[in-house]
């Protein structure tokens, strides 16, 4: 599904993996993880065109609450993020303004939204954040029409400006 989306709307996707059952700042502090992501990303930015504009951060349950971790500490690189069932934000200093979508299951058993989403969207949009929140019938998972939705959001099939 990832791939046939990117490929509908022209988009480069770079999808790292974490070093051990999660992504470290999920367990404790951000380390490991992030030098892959530091090393993948200079390695795409190598082999690919890409437009510093349109820069993003990607993530469902344990990783959309480290791409928002990880996202907000570094908002002057990825100008979007986007986190689908997310339980949490990792603390760490936040740079830059990026903007936030949020999407999550109002039956998730897995990160129950009243207690995940429900308090993290409030929490951002308070501290002056730029936060979509896409609520949907439906479980632990990223539906299609909420994956479309999200790509729609990004609007990176319009053409750049500036």
């Amino acid at each position: 599904m990832l791939q046939t989306i990117a490929d509908q709307y022209g988009t480069a996707v770079l999808v790292p993996v974490s070093r051990s059952s999660t992504w470290d700042g999920i367990r404790n502090d951000y380390g490991p993880d992030v030098d892959v992501i530091d090393r993948s990303l200079h390695r795409a930015f190598d082999t690919v065109a890409v437009d510093p504009e349109r820069i993003g951060v990607v993530g469902f349950s344990d990783g959309a609450s480290y791409a928002l971790g990880l996202g907000l500490a570094n908002g002057d690189l990825f100008g979007h993020l986007i986190a689908f069932s997310p339980g949490f934000i990792p603390p760490a200093p936040r740079r830059g303004r990026p903007r936030i979508l949020v999407s999550h299951g109002v039956t998730d058993p897995v990160l129950p939204i009243d207690r995940t989403s429900r308090r993290i969207v409030p929490t951002l949009q308070h501290t002056g954040y730029d936060v979509t929140y896409l609520e949907f019938d439906g479980a632990h998972t990223v539906p299609l029409d909420i994956a479309i939705s999200a790509a729609e959001w990004l609007g990176w099939n319009d053409p750049p400006t500036g």
